[in-house]
Parts: C-alpha cells; structure tokens; sequence
C-alpha cells in the first residue's frame, strides 16, 4: 500500500476500535449496578475487598451496609466512570486487539504471525492470572494494614483512593506476570541464552523480591510476599523452557553440522604452503602497486 492508504486504514482501525471501547465502557457503567445472567455487579466486585473487613475495623454508617466514604459531588460519578472504561476496555479487548493485529499482521510473514500470535495469547493469560491474584491478595493486606493500628483507629477509605489502589495493584501484578513471557521472547532472538540466565539466577531471584517490593503499592507484607513467590516460580518456568529451547537448538545445530554461532571460529594453521607463497606474492605486488 501507498502511505496514504496506510493512514486511511490506520485511521478506520482506530475508529473502530475506540467505538468498541466506547460501547464497552457504556456496557461497564452500566454494569456497575446492573447485575447480568445472575452475576454480581460491578461495584459488588470492586468492594468487595473492602467489605471482607470486619465491620468494627471500618465505618458501617448505615447498619448493615458496606460504602465507601465520597467527599465531594462528583466523586461516585467519576469513580463509577473510571471502573466502567476499564471495564469496557476488558470486556471489549478481543475486539479492538483484533483491529490492532489486523493493522499490523499483513506485514509479518508467517512464522512471525504465529509466534506473535502466541505470544500475544499466553500474554492475556498472564496478565488476567496476575490481576487475580491480585484481587484475591488485597482483601489479606487490606486487612493487615488495618490491624496495624491495634484498634486505635477506624478505616473510612474515599472512593477515589480505594479505586485508584485496587486498580493499581490489579495492573501491577498483571504486568509483573509478564515477565516470563519477556525471557522466552529474548532467548528466543538470542539475545539471552540458558547460559546467562543460570549464572544470573541468584541475582534474578532477589531481583523478583525487589521488582514485588516496588510493583505493589501498599506496604503489606503479604502482597508483597505473594508477587514475589509468584514471580519466582514463573522465573523458574521461563528458565526450564529457555534450556529446553537451546538443547533441541543446540542438537539440531549439531545434526547439520554447523557450528555454535557464539564460539570463536577455529584457525587452520595447517595450510598448503604453495598457497602462502601465492599469498605473500599478492602483498607484494600491492605494495609496490601502492
């Protein structure tokens, strides 16, 4: 295609992708106190977390109900707007990623198609295993920071906050399970080998640790503690299938003869001398030609 036609067809995948993300988050507000086919509503899940808490460890204003403290007007409309597009945007995402791998799919040929494809699959998995155990983990470190303060206080958390904390924490260990999938994409390009990543693990594994510390952004142990134990085990998935990958790529090699491409290549020393004396005749004539 002309450039032109690229921007005409770039510019029809965006509008058809944003109309996707726009009847998602319609979708999602609606959702919020609308419960479908007999499911929980949204703002149900979103608080859930929040009312796992003992009722004398928060503010029960109304006996029996569980809210969230609003301090200003329009704070459960934009909090409700928010939760709505991310909503939409989950719910709506095999649509608009397809007007996205549409876009960029002609240009790759076909291995690459399926290897991204792949990628791309295993991705979602992890980021929605990741934003689960998240879900799952926040209701227990909610739960721990509110202890620390031996019952001397009482937790009233804003709407705003509480969404803003729950959202981030949700991404956060979504994107740090991704990590594995980041291994296997540069081992599968060369750019690193088993090899390196045995010699690195000790480092690799405290680096899981660090990366859990300052990925979640409450200061509990235990979300910390429950990133970083699934961030190893997923770093030590990514490191058997990296030596499953260079072994098979190792034999094969060895089956056709060639050589490791990152070893230094062998010098024949052992040469004809005829083609010594050819050689040297060739400098010289080049520098007297010089």
């Amino acid at each position: 295609m002309p450039l032109m036609e690229h921007l005409y067809e770039l510019r029809n995948r965006l509008f058809w992708a944003m109309l996707a993300l726009l009847v998602g988050s319609i979708l999602g507000y609606v959702w919020w106190s609308v419960a479908p086919f007999g499911l929980r509503t949204l703002g149900d899940l979103i608080t859930g977390p929040y009312c796992g808490l003992q009722e004398s460890q928060r503010l029960t204003p109304t006996a029996g109900q569980c809210q969230l403290l609003q301090t200003g007007p329009f704070e459960a409309f934009n909090t409700r707007l928010k939760v709505g597009v991310a909503a939409g945007a989950v719910l709506t995402a095999p649509l608009w990623l397809y007007q996205i791998w549409a876009f960029i799919t002609p240009g790759l040929h076909v291995k690459e198609r399926r290897f991204a494809l792949t990628f791309v699959g295993v991705s979602t998995v992890l980021f929605a295993a990741g934003a689960v155990l998240a879900y799952v983990v926040v209701p227990a470190g909610l739960a721990f920071l509110v202890a620390v303060g031996d019952g001397q206080f009482i937790t009233a958390l804003t709407a705003d906050r509480y969404i803003s904390l729950l959202i981030t924490m949700l991404i956060a260990f979504g994107v740090s399970f991704l990590l594995p999938v980041l291994i296997v994409m540069l081992n599968r390009v060369g750019m690193l080998p088993y090899e390196k990543l045995k010699a690195w693990q000790r480092g690799m594994l405290f680096g899981c640790f660090v990366l859990a510390a300052v990925a979640t952004p409450g200061a509990d142990v235990i979300s910390m503690l429950a990133l970083a134990l699934a961030l190893v085990l997923l770093f030590e998935v990514a490191v058997v299938i990296t030596y499953v990958h260079d072994r098979r790529l190792a034999k094969v090699r060895a089956e056709q003869g060639l050589d490791d491409p990152d070893a230094p290549s062998k010098l024949d020393l052992g040469g004809d001398p005829a083609d010594d004396v050819a050689a040297q005749k060739v400098g010289t004539d080049y520098d007297q030609a010089t």
